[in-house]
């Protein structure tokens, strides 16, 4: 059985074992409490109980994984689709639900959705997430691709991966640009301190944003702009521009949520989404617009 280890830093000292443990991996603290229970996690070699006090330099070894969940079913979740066929859906999902189920998102999904309206996903790709290609974060919202079919499923993962996909989004930042174009090309790990959220780490998967600045505001000071993805990593916009010192308008996550614009999300929209069909080769392009809470920014900036 493989395990999760680390040594505890120093932000982690005097934390609960359960607490530290989700932290770390990302998995509920019911989840880890569960391991606990079971004798699956041990500290310097001790198997310890879930409310035990860590010290710093002490070593953590998970030896358990979270019980699988069982797959999801559909459910009746709206789902806003642009296009469909019989290899492939194109869906425009609003900010605030969550893509696929995790830790903490069992029900409600867009992938629950997805299943009572095309219940043949069910043997698409991975049953725990059927048909997904690739994800945004739950408040992002914009065009996102569905494998309907196998073999379409294979060909779109082949396809992200060779950067074969164009990803375009609508971002509000903080701040004005020095360059009005411009790549961020840095990669992207998990924080060391925050294990929830991600970094720019020398020891991260490599990532690469495209941006150019479309408008400027003056008061308060903010930029729009189009930024395309040419790769994927979790939450590479709003890492990537906060990193450059222009994080994104509404992320409370990094750094976007400050006075002057009141905006419950981070200002981030996936735009525009072009592909070759995978099935039929077909080139396919498509655009959403900006949802109603993002445009009224923009309306209140202009006057």
């Amino acid at each position: 059985m493989t395990s999760e280890s680390f040594v505890v830093p120093d932000a982690l000292a005097g934390q609960r074992v359960d607490r530290a443990v989700a932290m770390v991996t990302g998995w509920s603290r019911a989840e880890v409490q569960a391991i606990a229970d079971r004798g699956e996690i041990t500290v310097d070699g001790r198997a310890v109980a879930k409310s035990r006090k860590l010290a710093a330099g002490e070593r953590v070894e998970v030896l358990g994984r979270p019980e699988a969940a069982a797959p999801p079913g559909p459910e009746a979740v709206p789902v806003d689709v642009v296009y469909d066929d019989g290899d492939v859906i194109v869906v425009d999902k609003p900010a605030g639900l969550v893509v696929h189920p995790g830790a903490g998102h069992d029900h409600g999904t867009l992938v629950h959705g997805l299943l009572a309206r095309y219940p043949e996903l069910v043997g698409v790709g991975d049953p725990n997430r059927p048909g997904i290609v690739h994800r945004l974060d739950r408040e992002t919202s914009g065009l996102m691709v569905v494998a309907r079919s196998q073999p379409a499923y294979a060909a779109l993962v082949d396809a992200l991966a060779a950067r074969a996909l164009t990803r375009e989004y609508d971002a509000l930042v903080w701040g004005h640009p020095e360059n009005p174009r411009g790549v961020v090309d840095a990669p992207i790990g998990r924080s060391a301190t925050r294990r929830t959220r991600m970094a720019v780490r020398t020891e991260g998967k490599d990532a690469r944003t495209v941006y150019e600045v479309e408008e400027w505001f003056g008061r308060p000071e903010v930029a729009r702009m189009r930024c395309r993805l040419e790769t994927g990593r979790t939450h590479q916009i709003r890492v990537h521009l906060s990193a450059i010192g222009h994080p994104v308008v509404g992320d409370g996550a990094y750094g976007g949520r400050r006075p002057g614009i009141d905006l419950d999300r981070p200002f981030l929209h996936a735009e525009h989404l072009a592909f070759a069909h995978p099935v039929t080769g077909e080139a396919l392009s498509f655009r959403a617009p900006l949802p109603a809470e993002l445009e009224a920014v923009l309306v209140g900036l202009r006057a």
